[in-house]
């Protein structure tokens, strides 16, 4: 079931606690809605937060930027029992929105009931260690919505063992994961392991490794250059980066592929495992300009440069077709398809080129052949 909208703030009256209705209506006397924004009516404790928040979305520009000034100035003590209090879910999105920063408000918020599915996922994307490792602890929630699981997965503060204990949860309650591109190769690279248990803030080894590799990571997608015998070598600084990566296992590089950034993604697709080499070749985050150094390297596979050069969207342009045409590892039936359309000097180049296939030298050579009777006519 697909996690539902929340109602927009202000929220009507009678969804509201009955305490606050008197400040909240919007008829109320203009005086004593503007004492309420300021914090100076005889309500206390989350009722008060919940007030000021929903006269921050008052019609009146000065209620609703006084509201919020109030807001920003209560006692902390005060906002971690709303945090804490089961207010309208809307109310408590609010919140968790407008102090996303303060891991001290999260914590309570996540062990909330009223918290609705919309806001779990929200925190769980983009939320701190801390935060998303309790979320991750709550089942229910999570067989209510799996979404909450792929985001999870997806955020790179969540412990790898978390990750994978995440992963082999779903997969024994039948959960469909398909924002996970790699779901299923996660779950075959777990069977027959020991999943270990939650810990409170001790890292594992496979924690450790992880964590270190996307510290490692950069968003540079060029890790190799080639050398003068056309092979490639590992750029010195991505050295660190090709250790840790590995080291890993299979489930770690399948998340890595997903999470990780181009310098991450450029050295998976040279995996010699193809499940990892596709999981990174297909990651969501893969963009245009690195799919056209992966499509000009030899030490990725056919079934890379296959898939690239599938790739609707990654052949608008001219370069990714000519880099694929001039990879010998290229298969053929994908080079002759974008043969048509080389340049005239890139055809010549590629006619004389060392190391292409010799059916697709003769395919460039009729070409050149058939341009120049062409042009003789």
């Amino acid at each position: 079931m697909s996690i539902e909208e929340l109602p927009r703030l202000p929220l009507p009256l009678e969804e509201l606690p009955r305490e606050i209705h008197r400040f909240a209506k919007p008829d109320a006397p203009p005086a004593a809605r503007m004492m309420a924004a300021r914090g100076a009516v005889p309500i206390g404790g989350a009722l008060q937060i919940a007030l000021l928040v929903q006269l921050a979305h008052a019609d009146e520009e000065e209620l609703r930027a006084t509201a919020l000034n109030t807001l920003g100035s209560v006692p902390e003590a005060l906002l971690r029992d709303a945090f804490g209090s089961e207010l309208p879910p809307s109310i408590l999105d609010f919140l968790a929105a407008h102090f996303a920063d303060r891991t001290e408000f999260l914590e309570p918020l996540i062990a909330n009931p009223a918290l609705a599915d919309a806001t779990a996922l929200r925190i769980a994307k983009t939320g701190p260690s801390a935060v998303i490792e309790r979320l991750a602890l709550n089942q229910a929630r999570l067989l209510r919505a799996p979404e909450i699981i792929e985001a999870l997965y997806k955020n790179k503060n969540l412990r790898m063992s978390t990750a994978d204990r995440l992963i082999e949860f779903a997969a024994r309650n039948e959960l469909d994961l398909s924002g996970i591109p790699a779901y299923r190769a996660h779950v075959e690279a777990l069977k027959g392991q020991l999943i270990p248990e939650p810990l409170d803030d001790e890292e594992l080894p496979g924690d450790a490794i992880f964590r270190e590799a996307l510290e490692a990571d950069s968003e540079e997608a060029t890790v190799a250059k080639e050398t003068e015998d056309g092979e490639e070598e590992l750029i010195e600084r991505f050295v660190p980066l090709a250790f840790k990566i590995r080291d890993m296992s299979l489930a770690e590089k399948l998340r890595l592929a997903l999470v990780g950034d181009a310098a991450a993604r450029a050295l998976l697709v040279r995996d010699p495992n193809r499940l990892v080499a596709q999981a990174a070749i297909s990651s969501p985050s893969m963009r245009e300009d690195e799919a056209l150094t992966i499509a000009s390297s030899r030490e990725v596979s056919e079934d890379i440069l296959r898939y690239i050069g599938n790739k609707r969207e990654w052949l608008r342009g001219y370069e990714i077709k000519k880099a694929l045409v001039f990879n010998p590892k290229t298969p053929v039936g994908i080079s002759l398809r974008f043969l048509p359309h080389l340049r005239a000097n890139d055809l010549k180049t590629l006619a004389r080129s060392r190391g292409i296939p010799g059916p697709l030298k003769t395919a460039a050579r009729q070409r050149i052949e058939d341009q120049a009777k062409g042009k003789r006519r």
